[in-house]
């Protein structure tokens, strides 16, 4: 189906997002009701909203499913349910089809994005998402780590970043095509993923990458006008302008050049629109958002 004007919203994140559970002070803000799944609830429709977590990507789904209950449910939120889909077939139930129809918000897990796509992309379920996405302002589709880099068309697979900036280090696939004018990347300062955006750029410069940092995300309306939230930064890679890209005539593990590629580093409250390419920062005296 193809994906245009959409009037829903997406909510991709780096991962490690602010859930109230964690100890260590580098995945918490002050207090989750000025954190990102705030943010996502809010967008949904408050504590009121259905929420419903696809855990797929992950290898232990029912305890992220938990955590996730646990962490809406200190938002005040209490309709959140867990959709455990292990098989193509699980996407197909009665069931999957029902949560998916009355969901104000579908959230996705972290782990590994190509299970998303194996067991999710043109199901059933995948089809009411994407038609609810393109017809219904209120509808809300998040996804933290796997569940980010899954909602591009093409998605970033895999790739080591010590291999970073080498033709063939970054491996591509189709994802679920909600955003497809970009490529999305999480954990991205922590995990060092710069050289492995770039090359999925010089693949693709007519797309747009975009590099999330852990506990930050972005707002997008119209699958366009893009709102930075959370506590780290957000990489756009733009590579409209590039003078030179030899990633074309290369073979794998060559050394890349790319000269001319417009980066920009954006932070909590800054705006991006992605059809202008063009950036909107906060004052410097604005609150944090």
């Amino acid at each position: 189906m193809s994906i245009r004007n959409p009037k829903g919203i997406l909510i991709p994140i780096g991962g490690n997002e602010d859930k109230g559970i964690e100890k260590h002070e580098i995945y918490t803000l002050e207090f989750i009701e000025e954190g990102i799944l705030a943010h996502v609830l809010k967008a949904a429709g408050g504590k009121d909203a259905c929420v419903v977590v696809i855990p797929t990507a992950s290898s232990i789904p029912v305890e992220v499913g938990e955590n996730y209950i646990q962490a809406f449910s200190t938002l005040g939120c209490k309709n959140v349910h867990i959709l455990d889909i292990r098989s193509r077939e699980d996407s197909e139930t009665p069931e999957a089809i029902a949560l998916i129809k009355k969901a104000n918000c579908v959230m996705f897990s972290g782990g590994d994005q190509s299970r998303i796509i194996k067991f999710i992309e043109n199901s059933t379920i995948h089809d009411i998402m994407v038609e609810r996405f393109i017809k219904e302002s209120n509808f809300v589709i998040s996804g933290t780590s796997a569940g980010a880099m899954a909602m591009s068309f093409e998605m970033i697979a895999g790739g080591n970043p010590k291999d970073g900036f080498t033709k063939g280090a970054t491996i591509m696939r189709k994802g679920l095509g909600l955003l497809p004018e970009v490529v999305i990347d999480t954990h991205f300062i922590r995990r060092g993923r710069f050289g492995r955006t770039a090359e999925a750029v010089a693949k693709f410069p007519n797309l747009l990458g975009i590099g999330l940092a852990e506990d930050t995300g972005l707002i997008i309306k119209n699958a366009n006008e893009c709102t930075v939230i959370g506590s780290g930064m957000v990489i756009i890679f733009d590579g409209s302008t590039l003078a030179h890209n030899n990633e074309k005539i290369l073979e794998d593990g060559t050394p890349m050049t790319m000269t001319n590629l417009t980066v920009h580093v954006l932070s909590n409250g800054d705006q991006y629109n992605i059809k202008e390419r063009q950036v909107k920062v906060l004052p410097l005296e604005a609150p944090f958002i």
